[in-house]
């Protein structure tokens, strides 16, 4: 009997002698070892998927076993971090509503003040004027400059009035806008010379130009009383804040897709561009020294943005920062005939 170490250098030797010498037999038996080893891997490889398969089972039953005999503990798990999650998105929601709020009564207490400052101060004035026309003998000359005071105040504290008054029919969303057809250029020049009376400028501090491309003529389809009031609104303003002297330039003009624009451009304080988008909010007024001694209801804007809206159109600000100006651009669907 041949010792393992003999018998596996005669194994060795034979398999060389026949692969040497007999290349023909190896060829004819290669077909039986082939399919042989194809069997194995095949054998291998579906073990290993069991193996797998049985692997992911036992892991699978593992959780669902541990699950059902803890399904109390999973289910407080469960319940505890739907509950947290509430509880996070419910102070989450408070606080911003809260803070909402919070600028919403700043805004309201801002308008207040300032409404009351506008309604107060030409009621005090033409009080002062007719308590000394009363009680003083005043001359034909001074008589007709207090007069002419008197006026004025009574057109500042109308035209308070009117803001506020304006800001709660927009606030009527049923109301029916009376529509007609309105000439842009009749309406823009009335505005322009209302402004002009207003403030007694002079006659080159607001430039009018119209440019209308391929000879169109500006007409829209609107009121024509609310459109007076918003550019009156955005002229307003630009005197308002205007820093030393009036510098207004109104552009009306026409482009080739039929649309009217309208722009105001002044040399006035101009407008941080964080706020370019805020200015147009109800109530809301730009934050600053420059801006707090400058009254206003915070409602002009609004109302210009409110009234274009309506009638289809947008208003947009722009500036390059505070001390460079500002430009105000109203876009409004147009009508040719």
């Amino acid at each position: 009997m041949l010792p393992f170490g003999a018998f596996g250098h005669s194994c060795t030797y034979s398999g060389f002698f026949l692969n040497s010498l007999l290349p023909s037999a190896y060829w004819l038996l290669s077909p039986i070892i082939g399919p042989m080893r194809v069997a194995r891997r095949r054998k291998s490889i579906a073990f290993f998927i069991t193996l797998g398969a049985c692997l992911v089972t036992v892991a699978v039953a593992l959780n669902i076993g541990w699950i059902f005999l803890n399904w109390r503990q999973v289910a407080l798990m469960i319940f505890g971090i739907a509950f947290f999650i509430a509880i996070i998105a419910g102070v989450v929601l408070n606080t911003i509503f809260l803070v909402r709020e919070i600028r919403r009564n700043d805004q309201h207490d801002s308008f207040i003040n300032a409404v009351t400052h506008e309604l107060k101060t030409p009621i005090a004035s033409i009080r002062l004027y007719l308590e000394t026309l009363q009680t003083r003998e005043v001359d034909e000359a001074k008589r007709q400059e207090f007069y002419k005071i008197m006026l004025s105040d009574s057109n500042r504290l109308l035209h308070t009035v009117e803001q506020v008054l304006r800001a709660g029919q927009i606030g009527q969303r049923r109301r029916v806008i009376n529509k007609q057809q309105v000439d842009m250029t009749d309406l823009i020049k009335d505005a322009v010379n209302v402004c002009h009376q207003q403030y007694h400028l002079a006659t080159e501090s607001i430039n009018y130009s119209e440019t209308f491309a391929n000879g169109k003529h500006a007409t829209v389809l609107g009121d024509p009383d609310e459109l007076h009031t918003a550019v009156k609104n955005l002229l307003d303003n630009a005197v308002k804040y205007s820093d030393k002297q009036v510098h207004i330039a109104v552009d009306l003009s026409t482009d080739q897709d039929g649309k009217i624009i309208v722009r105001v451009t002044d040399q006035g304080i101009g407008i941080p561009r964080t706020q370019l988008k805020r200015i147009f909010n109800r109530f809301y007024r730009v934050p600053g020294r420059v801006m707090s001694r400058i009254k206003g209801t915070g409602l002009g804007l609004f109302i210009v943005d409110s009234i274009i809206e309506k009638h289809g159109g947008r208003v947009f600000a722009e500036s390059e920062g505070e001390g460079k100006g500002s430009i105000f651009t109203i876009q409004l669907p147009g009508i040719h005939a």
